[in-house]
Parts: C-alpha cells; sequence; structure tokens
C-alpha cells in the first residue's frame, strides 16, 4: 500500500508544480517555456530522490505499463500504481482549480495547464507527437533503472534531464503531456475542449510506452 500511496503524492507534486508554473509563468515567450520545462523537469528528479526507494517513482501510467511489459512488476502491482497516479492527478486538478480561483494572477494556459491539440494541427498531430515524446522519454527511464546496466544514483536526474527536453520541444505543441495521470486531473476541471481531447494524452502516451518496453526488450543483456 505504501507504494501506491507514494505514486499517488508524485503523481499529484509533478501534476500541481508542473501545470501551476505553466498556469503563472505561461508559454507565450521563450523564457517561459523553459521555465515551465525545467519545472517539469526538476519535480521529477525531487520525486525521484524522495520517493524512488518507495516504489521506484513512476509517476506516471505510460512508464508503469512499460516496467510491466518488461517483466520487472506483476500486472496486479500495475493496476494499483495506476490507481494512485490518477488519483493524485486529480487531486493536483482539483487543488489547481481552488488556486486558481483563489489568487489574483490569471491562469495563462486558460485551462489549468490542461494539454490541447490545436497547435499540433489536430488529434492526429497531437498524437504522433505524443506517441515520439513519450517513447524517447520513457526509453530513457527504462535503460536508465535497469538493475544491471542503468545509471544507479544518477537515474533520477537522468529521467528530469529528459523530461525538460522532451517538453521544450512540445510545450507549444500540445502542452507536453506523456502521462495520462497528468492530463487526466486538469483536463476534468477544466472541462470543454480539454475534457474532449484528453483521450488522446492517455491512449498516445500509453503507445509510446508500450513500444519503448518492446525496443528496450532488444538492448536488455538478456536479448544480446
Amino acid at each position: 500500500m505504501k507504494k501506491y500511496i507514494a505514486e499517488c503524492l508524485g503523481t499529484f507534486v509533478l501534476t500541481f508544480l508542473g501545470c501551476a508554473s505553466a498556469m503563472f509563468i505561461g508559454c507565450g515567450e521563450p523564457a517561459g517555456v523553459v521555465g515551465v520545462a525545467i519545472a517539469f523537469g526538476l519535480t521529477v528528479v525531487a520525486m525521484a530522490y524522495t520517493i524512488g526507494g518507495v516504489s521506484g517513482c513512476h509517476i506516471n501510467p505510460a512508464i508503469t505499463l512499460a516496467v510491466a511489459l518488461s517483466g520487472r512488476m506483476s500486472w496486479k502491482e500495475a493496476m494499483g500504481y495506476w490507481a494512485g497516479q490518477i488519483i493524485g492527478g486529480i487531486i493536483a486538478g482539483a487543488l489547481l482549480l481552488l488556486v486558481a480561483n483563489v489568487v489574483t494572477a490569471p491562469d495563462l494556459t486558460g485551462g489549468l495547464g490542461s494539454n490541447g491539440v490545436a497547435n499540433a494541427g489536430g488529434v492526429g498531430g497531437a498524437f504522433l507527437v505524443e506517441v515520439i515524446a513519450t517513447f524517447i522519454f520513457v526509453l530513457v527511464v527504462l535503460g536508465a533503472t535497469d538493475g544491471k546496466i542503468g545509471a544507479g544514483n544518477f537515474a533520477g536526474l537522468a529521467i528530469g534531464l529528459t523530461l525538460i527536453l522532451v517538453h521544450l520541444v512540445c510545450i507549444n505543441l500540445t502542452g507536453t503531456s506523456v502521462n495520462p495521470a497528468r492530463s487526466i486531473g486538469p483536463a476534468i476541471f477544466a472541462g470543454g475542449q480539454a475534457l474532449k481531447d484528453v483521450w488522446v494524452f492517455i491512449c498516445a502516451p500509453l503507445v509510446g510506452g508500450a513500444l519503448s518496453a518492446l525496443v528496450w526488450k532488444y538492448f536488455t543483456p538478456k536479448a544480446q
């Protein structure tokens, strides 16, 4: 149970701090894009060294799917991780809405930091962008955390830096999801188009995560 609670807490922190940075820093200027990207990446680093020893700090259903497909955890345990992650994302979405209604600073995203498809050319473009971005991100996660050839204590840093890079590329295209739980929470409370399009940011990251698991199997020592 501690693992599931840790995943809930970690996903909450990632979603709240990352989306809040987008809401109040904004992504209209290059400096804002860089700031938001760093916020998401540093939050992952912080959580990795906080709850990594408890749950492995997946805080992302796409990562959990890839880990399960790689045989590193049972599907029963994965279900618990997914439940914790989604709940954490929803709690973050609720608190983002509360903060937005209390503070005088405007929500510069207009939707609690939720993701969108318009700048990617629509659903097809957004789906493609998110599959590719998630594939790259989760492949780094699998490699960095591999028990035999991984990065050891530096895994959290490698993962956080990769998330920064992914955000730098994708923020102005989709808002960067690569994480279904991070997308679900804000979309629920933003409603409207964000909620209509949230399926893209659930399905595409899961596809990208599954592809990364298939590719990583080729590179594992057992496959050589």
